[in-house]
């Protein structure tokens, strides 16, 4: 008799992505370093972590983990974050590597984080977590690291994203790869197609002990408030299926956005002057899409926090390109500023 249906659903994803890195790594391999027609030896199995809170989500993606990542010889490994906002969140961490290694997962460690306060408290704590995932896989020499967002967390990623108006990349949600410092497809995600419901059944059937973090339940944060009240309203008004809806709308998003940035990396080039200054004529007969996207990218690489600089920041920023009449220069987060001069635009640090 095979494993319940949630458990086999959780580990065919698990064991996908598995593949993917797999395949990632050899390619890897077999690429000859400068100067040499091929690899002298192939490098050890890949090390692939799970960040793991204690919840319903990541605890049946660390039990997927341990059970297929043997089969295909990739070593496993898990991470928790002590983000330090509750009392004995230091001791909840503990016991959340104590049921890692009990799983069969090593390396496993615990990592103590200082949440600080910009961007607001569910931000801060989120950057203040993946730059411990980072620091521990590059600590770990880590292939990727597994993240446990589920379809649930998909669609209330895309609802944030159009309440704060901030475009279609905003709507594209979260990737099933993406990057963090110097390693472009660190962080999968491999129950973006599965509900939230999977996962909790999975571990029940498993008997995976599964902690509920009551800031999930909390009014105060916006996550929150969204999950419990916003969700269940527009299930209730449009009908069923509002997830899977607002999940292919991110899949969707994501495409023409993946467009839309590969073809102002195109245009770039030639709305600079010799002297590497953006030329307002010419990204004025550029689409508004592609224009704002090349005004975002310059002001990132002018020291703006991406995390910080929100649609409204590069409205203020084009309006300097499309509505010229003399105004003064426009202050962005990180301290950058916009300014027009000469017919150019320049954006560097205030």
């Amino acid at each position: 008799m095979g494993p319940h249906p949630a458990v086999a659903a959780i580990r065919l994803a698990v064991r996908r992505v598995l593949h993917d890195i797999l395949n990632d790594h050899h390619a890897c391999a077999d690429r000859p370093a400068p100067g040499e027609q091929s690899p002298h030896e192939r490098p050890p199995s890949p090390l692939v972590l799970v960040a793991c809170s204690g919840g319903a989500d990541s605890m049946a993606l660390a039990s997927a983990l341990a059970f297929e990542a043997p089969k295909l010889g990739i070593r496993a490994g898990g991470v928790t974050v002590d983000h330090g906002l509750q009392p004995g969140s230091d001791l909840r961490a503990e016991e959340v590597a104590l049921r890692l290694r009990e799983l069969g997962l090593d390396p496993v460690e615990s990592s103590a984080v200082t949440v600080g306060r910009e961007g607001g408290p569910e931000a801060a704590a989120r950057d203040a977590r993946y730059a411990a995932l980072d620091a521990a896989a590059e600590r770990h020499g880590a292939a990727a690291v597994l993240l446990g967002h589920t379809r649930d967390d998909q669609a209330e990623t895309v609802l944030l994203g159009l309440a704060r108006g901030s475009g279609t990349r905003s709507l594209s949600g979260m990737a099933a790869v993406s990057g963090g410092p110097g390693a472009a497809r660190r962080y999968r995600r491999p129950f973006l197609e599965l509900d939230r419901q999977i996962a909790r059944k999975a571990c029940m059937v498993q008997s995976l002990p599964v902690w509920d973090d009551p800031h999930n339940t909390d009014p105060a944060y916006t996550r929150s408030r969204l999950r419990h009240e916003g969700l269940p309203a527009l299930e209730k008004a449009l009908g069923k299926g509002v997830v899977e809806a607002l999940a292919r709308t991110a899949q969707l998003s994501r495409d023409d956005a993946d467009a839309l940035d590969a073809w102002a990396r195109q245009a770039e080039a030639s709305v600079r002057d010799a002297a590497g200054l953006l030329e307002c004529a010419k990204l004025y007969a550029l689409p508004p899409a592609v224009r704002r996207r090349i005004l975002r990218q310059a002001a990132i690489e002018a020291g703006a926090p991406a995390g910080s600089l929100f649609a409204r920041h590069i409205e203020e920023v084009d309006r300097l390109i499309t509505g010229w009449r003399g105004q003064g220069a426009i202050n962005l987060p990180g301290k950058v500023v916009a300014q027009r001069q000469g017919g150019r635009l320049v954006i560097r640090q205030g």
